[in-house]
């Protein structure tokens, strides 16, 4: 498959899906987490429908790139290495963290994430695998390269310490919400998802790949509006919401 039909056939049509969930999620809410509702079938535990959504993906993107791979070197392997890293936290680690005693997603969301995550999976797996040879022997001195892994991992580290408020929020017995407080939290709702944001522009960055390009503007499309609907969740149910928060963008949005 050549790199044109490739980004022509594929990334430009995935894209354009991107673009309409982002529209429906302005108006629909996912089904999950606080936003947990019936009507959408057979409900399973939320730790199961984690593993569920997320583990297809380095097992996808992994298997590709093992199955097209070419003569790449080393950088490729690396780049991999962080999509492995950062799905096996969110599909292995991160679901039995969470302290939710028996709390419950529709299995339907989790199979339309999967479905999701295996897409995102291939695509980047595949171009890696097939287009690596195309990165010069100096990328990783390039300036590109130098800013696309800084802002890997301060995403990553903005979304692991959001995450860390979120879990000692409660204890091991309580179920409710409460407002989170500390870091980015003064400024914005959702410093996890934002953190998230600012990792994948890193990894699109990093590596120059259209997939990568295509995956970030998926993680925008998905998380931007899931911030809007959080906020606008704190803002109801909790009368003394910080009133200056945003809801992803400090001081913005």
């Amino acid at each position: 498959m050549s790199q044109e039909f490739f980004i022509t056939y594929i990334l430009y049509p995935w894209a354009g899906v991107a673009a309409v969930v982002f529209l429906v999620l302005q108006f629909v809410s996912a089904p999950y987490g606080r936003h947990t509702r019936q009507g959408w079938g057979t409900m399973i535990d939320n730790r199961w429908g984690w593993l569920i959504m997320e583990i297809i993906s380095p097992i996808v993107l992994l298997g590709t790139f093992w199955h097209y791979k070419t003569q790449n070197g080393g950088l490729t392997w690396f780049f991999v290495a962080l999509w492995l890293g950062h799905y096996l936290n969110r599909s292995i680690v991160f679901p039995w963290r969470i302290r939710t005693n028996g709390k419950k997603m529709p299995l339907l969301i989790a199979l339309f994430a999967g479905i999701f995550n295996s897409v995102n999976g291939f695509t980047n797996g595949f171009y890696l695998a097939n287009y690596g040879y195309l990165y010069p022997n100096d990328w990783v001195f390039s300036l590109q390269f130098i800013v696309g892994v800084a802002l890997f991992a301060s995403g990553l580290a903005i979304n692991w310490q959001a995450d860390e408020v979120l879990l000692r929020l409660r204890s091991a017995t309580e179920t409710g919400y409460k407002i989170p407080h500390g870091g980015l939290y003064r400024f914005v709702s959702c410093p996890n998802y934002l953190g998230e944001i600012i990792e994948w522009l890193g990894f699109a960055l990093m590596t120059a790949s259209p997939a990568a390009w295509v995956f970030w503007g998926w993680t925008v499309a998905n998380l931007v509006p899931r911030a809007q609907a959080n906020h606008n969740w704190y803002r109801h149910h909790f009368t003394d919401y910080p009133p200056k928060r945003k809801a992803i963008l400090p001081f913005i949005w």
